[in-house]
């Protein structure tokens, strides 16, 4: 586990030491509940969703997050995890380039290629290691021009033939697993041109596309969209069951706090609602693919900056109808209303003992059922949620011995 997190910016460094599935008290009333319902059968079958969760600060929304990413790998999805405080979020270019840079395209299609090879009648296992296909072909006598036509006829029907597939961007994937088969031949600099371009590089000219016999549009904000939703397609040609993005921070676009690396204009701002909003309209066209935002309730409180200020966005995403249960359907999940309902005195108890047992250090001590029944009354009127409450009091505690 904590070579899946390690390096991952903003992970605390407990979780680099400790596995993620031991904090999940409370919060697997709804974690396993996404993963039955979305990862293993929903977005696994083709579907796609968007989902946000929100609550106050300490409430655990990064936590669950990187709980959902541990178990979207355990499911073998590619996962993408990033903070609103380190990406711009208002221009969809630069989210699918960070989607991109960390989905690693290249091992995606040497899936792909894989599964070419086994199509064309041979087992991928049976070749050498660091020998390319038209070698293993060749060494055994079947490197003919017949059999490199039917490499480039199946290179045609798995990308260029794909409707889901931008036609630009199956083209980039033919030639990039080509090389990766060694027919036909790419060149490593053309390799890296193509490579440059699918990251949108606008160093890259397209007049050295056109040489390679590429005809490609420079990837924008106004097209990102429809590259994620072939990339999604990649990954499910790669031998995932799909994509889960998570991305945590959002509250950022409300912050004014000079300590921020990013700062929101208005104007960007508003960008970013309607961006979130064409994504939600296009979802349904993409497959295998589930995003999840987190932010704090301040972006959901904030009349005149929050979600609700930009009603295209929110008369999207509000949930009309609100029962006494949480609702685990819900596209909002309110971390705050959950703990309200599933950390009973003995959940809190067990939450402590996971938390002592994993620091352990002399700062935190684990709670008896009397101080885990004050936590859950000093919850329900405080600015702090629940599991940083438990947190204080642990500490509390420890300095009381």
């Amino acid at each position: 586990m904590a070579e899946e997190f390690s390096g991952i910016s903003g992970m605390p460094e407990m979780y680099d030491s400790f596995p993620v599935e031991k904090f999940t008290c409370g919060i697997r009333f709804l974690a396993d509940f996404w993963k039955e319902k979305y990862l293993q059968e929903y977005i696994k079958d083709g579907g796609s969703k968007i989902k946000f969760v929100t609550g106050r600060q300490g409430s655990g929304k990064s936590h669950f997050l990187r709980l959902l990413v541990y178990m979207a790998r355990k499911e073998n999805y590619k996962t993408v995890w990033f903070s609103a405080k380190d990406v711009w979020m208002h221009d969809f270019k630069e989210i699918y380039v960070e989607i991109l840079r960390q989905c690693d395209i290249m091992e995606c299609l040497e899936g792909v290629s894989r599964h070419l090879i086994r199509e064309m009648g041979f087992e991928d296992r049976d070749i050498p290691e660091g020998m390319r296909f038209i070698d293993y072909l060749s060494q055994n006598g079947a490197g003919d021009a017949l059999t490199k036509r039917e490499i480039r006829s199946q290179l045609r029907q798995i990308f260029l033939d794909n409707p889901l597939l931008d036609n630009n961007f199956a083209m980039a994937c033919s030639m990039l697993t080509g090389s990766i088969l060694g027919y036909p031949v790419l060149e490593e600099q053309n390799k890296d041109l193509l490579l440059a371009w699918l990251e949108g590089d606008r160093s890259v000219k397209l007049s050295q596309l056109r040489a390679m016999d590429f005809y490609p549009s420079r990837i924008t904000k106004y097209n990102a969209r429809h590259m994620l939703r072939s990339l999604a397609e990649l990954v499910r040609m790669g031998g995932r069951c799909g994509l889960l993005i998570a991305i945590d921070d959002m509250e950022v676009l409300i912050s004014r706090s000079s300590l921020e690396q990013v700062h929101y204009t208005k104007m960007k701002r508003e960008d970013t609602y309607e961006s979130i909003r064409q994504l939600i309209d296009d979802i349904d066209s993409m497959k295998n693919i589930m995003f999840v935002y987190a932010f704090g309730r301040d972006l959901l409180d904030n009349e005149n900056a929050g979600l609700k200020s930009y009603q295209a966005l929110w008369m999207r995403i509000q949930n009309e109808i609100v029962g006494e249960r949480f609702n685990r359907f819900a596209d909002m999940a309110d971390l705050d209303r959950l703990a309200a309902q599933e950390y009973t005195p003995e959940v809190i108890v067990e939450i402590s003992e996971s938390i002592a047992e994993a620091r352990n250090d002399a700062v935190a001590a684990a709670l008896d059922r009397e101080t885990a029944e004050q936590v859950t009354a000093r919850a329900r009127t405080g600015a702090v949620g629940m599991p940083k409450l438990i947190q204080i009091a642990m500490q509390e505690v420890k300095a009381d011995v």
